[in-house]
Order: structure tokens, then sequence, then C-alpha cells
């Protein structure tokens, strides 16, 4: 399966900046996923089998989602390495730092000895290369939907030998995710905008993480018709969709006075009634398992009396 291209809010964000239900005897979640005591295979999300004799033992995770899920499902002591961007949880300080967007330190990777290298994306196919003929196994992932984080996770879970907590992780966070919908399911739309970035602006359309979150929370997304995931959108466009909540990840360069000065909004709802929230960039941005938590952020900035 084929993902779409990293896209610029990937490259701006530095990123902040698939089933798998665990059995010992045969078949996890789909055919194409297999624990047995001889080996272990799952496909990742680019078509690859990924295949290892046993479960890994060292990792280096080269995504902060990815680490936080290992940490998550309890192979936090199996990595060795991970970007520059990992911060959550406080464990991850003391690990090796192998590189970040910017690229990554092979040598450093290999001198690590990991059994397994998670990427997020495909990566540049010359250092998978160089990776796996230096005996690293290499898998990749890139959720785009909530249902392919809970898919990631079961199949790292699954690569890890921790399927169990894997799976009981996803069940959790499920049932979180409904008690939420339910919530809101019942008070009603509002019309939402979310700056991913100020000059150019930048939203987040059709595809992305935050407009499922949108939805789930009960708004509707003005940037619903975008043509791209996340597009640039057009000033007048968004003074005329008028939204009634204003949505900015706390690691903008954006502040609240800046805003409030832009020509034109002064006349959003949003702007006018101080329904301006500033989130928590990790918890709406990164697919891993506090996705769950950016959703009961979004929730809550949109219908402020489910709380």
């Amino acid at each position: 399966m084929k993902k779409r291209n990293l896209t610029l809010f990937l490259a701006l964000l530095l990123i902040l900046t698939t089933f798998s239900g665990c059995s010992t005897e045969g078949n996890i979640g789909n055919n194409d996923d297999v624990l047995t005591d001889q080996k272990i295979e799952i496909t990742d999300d680019f078509g690859k089998v990924v295949s290892l004799d046993k479960p890994a033992e060292k990792i280096v995770s080269l995504a902060p989602s990815h680490t936080e899920i290992l940490f998550a499902i309890g192979a936090g002591e199996k990595v060795v390495g991970v970007t520059t961007a990992d911060d959550y949880p406080e464990d991850v300080i003391g690990i090796e730092k192998v590189g970040g967007f910017e690229g990554w330190n092979l040598e450093l990777i290999m001198s690590l000895e990991p059994d397994l290298v998670l990427n997020y994306g495909p990566r540049n196919e010359e250092d998978n290369k160089r990776l796996e003929e230096s005996g690293i196994t290499v898998a990749s992932f890139m959720p785009e939907t909530i249902d392919e984080v809970f898919d990631t996770i079961e199949k790292i879970g699954v690569l890890t030998g921790n399927n169990e907590k894997a799976v009981e992780l996803v069940s959790d966070m499920k049932f979180k995710k409904d008690e939420i919908v339910l919530k809101v399911k019942d008070l009603g739309t509002k019309k939402v905008f979310y700056e991913v970035y100020n000059d150019p602006l930048m939203t987040a359309g059709p595809g992305s993480f935050i407009d499922e979150l949108i939805n789930l929370a009960g708004g509707e997304n003005v940037a619903k018709d975008a043509d791209n995931p996340y597009p640039q959108f057009d000033i007048e466009k968004l003074i005329e969709s008028d939204p009634e909540v204003y949505l900015i990840p706390n690691d903008s360069t954006t502040t609240l006075d800046m805003l409030k000065q832009r020509p034109g909004f002064e006349n959003i709802q949003a702007i006018k009634n101080s329904q301006i929230y500033f989130l928590d960039a990790n918890l709406v941005s990164r697919p891993g398992p506090r996705i769950i938590e950016g959703l009961y952020e979004i929730a809550k900035a949109i219908h402020p009396e489910i709380e």
C-alpha cells in the first residue's frame, strides 16, 4: 500500500516537529500478520513484509510517535535510539539521539546494534538498504487516521513481543474515543478553523488527523473542501467562513494579540467571542497513544460544557 508523500506540514512541524491482535498460535488480526514460536511477520504501511526470528530486543525509533507507542506498550526498555524531537515520556531524555528531520547518523544507528529500526514514512531507500545490509530489520509506518494509529500500535506490539499490552492499549483508546464522541453527539456542530502555520496561513484539510479529530469532536472544519490535507488557506475565505472556534497549536509563532490584530479578523465570531484555544501540539499532531487526549482537548474547545 503506497501512502501519500509527507507534506509541507510535516516538514514545518518536524512531525511535530498497521492489524495485529496478538496470539501466540497464528493469525494476528489479519492473514498478513503472523506470530509463531519460530517467526514474527507483519506487513508494514508500505506493503513490505517484515520478519523477525524473535521479538525485537534493541530498537531505534525514528519518530516521537513511535517512541511513545513503544513506551506505552511496555517496550520502552528496549529503545536504544531516538530522534532529537523526542520529548515524551521523560525516560527518552537519556536515550541516544540518532538525528532528526534533517537526517540520520547511520553509523551511530548501526553502532547501537539494534535488531529493529522503526521509520515514520518510507524514508530514504538507500538508508534503508544500508541498514538492512548490516542485518538490521526496518519497518515503516505512517498512520493517517485514528484507526491506522490503532493498527500501528498493534503491529509494533507484535514486533516487540508486547502484543497483549498493545491490544489492551488499543481497546482502552477505542473506549475513550467512543465516550467522547457520545458526549458531543447531541450538542450540535460548530464551525472550526485550525491554524497550522501563519505565514503563509495554512490549515488542516480533509485527510489530516486534525480534520478527523474536529469531526469526531462535534465540529465542522471550515477547510473541509480543501484539496489536500495541509493546504494554504485564503484569509478572505477564512473571514467569509466565519468560524465559531479558532484552534492553534501551542508551539505556534502566532500569539493571541497577533491574531486579534490581523485585518478583518475582528469580524470573525471566534475572535469576537474569544473562542480561541491554544492546544498541545504533541497531543493533536502525533499519531500515537495520546491522540485520544488530543481528541478530548478539541472536543472541550468546541463544547466546553462536556468538562
